[in-house]
């Protein structure tokens, strides 16, 4: 699965920030980690891990690592429980080795869909407001099948790219499909969106702000949203910031039930997905 990055300039967890800037002025460091492997994508040399707490480096998050030894690459399933070493250098992060030590259990609420692993987790909450400075939180759209997606309007290409494609996936659904389903884009960028601007762009792409909510609030709000979605974000170049693009599939009952990376996900599968979701068959 392809991933998509882009820049933005707004803030990331302080722990993280000086875990960076520590590596930009060291050696190599090495910390070891334990997760679970989502998705592993041989052409990108990448695999997206739900790990541990890293002490001194970063929370327990998901989040997509470079993974370049292939033979590693190809040992590893969606599915594994893993043992892993991250060695980090000068701003940069890598998997430089996994060992599996379990394979995650049905009974613990995961399948696998497609190529990647799914747990059906609660989602995290969240209370933001949209551009018309309403509140819209996870508790008010209990009873909604939702796509969550976090973008920016600065964004240089990929965030537009993603919404314009939800767009085809809204115009897709039927009349009594819509009234089930809500979308949601938040901003990772909330000190410069303001609520003009996220209409701006909205409107711009052909958004239909009628069942689609675009979130902002104060920063330090945002951030926890989107550390509690593991919406990872890094250094770019000039202090800009790179993130992974990913979307969340909810179920009316607040659960996860399938994440998708970077623009891979063609508007049919995300409409076919949302049906499924929506209106389940007996």
């Amino acid at each position: 699965m392809g991933v998509l990055r882009s820049r933005s300039a707004c803030g990331i967890p302080a722990a993280i920030v000086a875990a960076l800037l520590a590596f930009a002025c060291s050696d190599q460091q090495v910390h070891p980690g334990h997760g679970v492997i989502h998705e592993v994508s041989a052409e990108d040399k990448q695999v997206l891990i739900a790990h541990e707490a890293m002490p001194g480096l970063m929370p327990a998050m998901t989040m997509n690592f470079a993974l370049y030894d292939p033979t590693l690459l190809e040992s590893l399933r969606p599915g594994d429980v893993v043992d892993f070493e991250l060695t980090a250098e000068r701003g940069s992060f890598w998997i430089s080795s996994a060992t599996v030590v379990g394979r995650v259990s049905p009974e613990d609420g995961w399948s696998l869909m497609g190529d990647g692993l799914v747990k059906s987790d609660p989602a995290p909450a969240f209370s933001l407001v949209d551009v018309d400075g309403d509140t819209v939180s996870l508790a008010g759209l209990a009873d909604k099948t939702l796509l969550v997606d976090f973008i920016f309007t600065r964004c240089p290409g990929p965030c537009p790219s993603l919404t314009s494609s939800h767009v085809s996936v809204q115009r897709a659904l039927s009349p009594a499909l819509r009234e089930k389903i809500r979308f949601v884009s938040i901003t990772i960028d909330p000190e410069r969106d303001t609520p003009e601007d996220l209409r701006a762009y909205a409107l711009a792409r052909g958004a239909d702000l009628t069942d689609w909510a675009f979130l902002s609030g104060p920063p330090d709000e945002v951030l926890a949203v989107m550390r509690a979605y593991g919406v990872g974000t890094k250094p770019g170049a000039e202090g800009d910031i790179e993130h992974v693009l990913a979307t969340f599939l909810i179920d009316p009952r607040g659960q996860v039930v399938k994440r998708y990376l970077g623009l891979d996900h063609a508007p049919e599968t995300l409409a076919a997905d949302l049906e499924a979701v929506a209106s389940p068959r007996s």
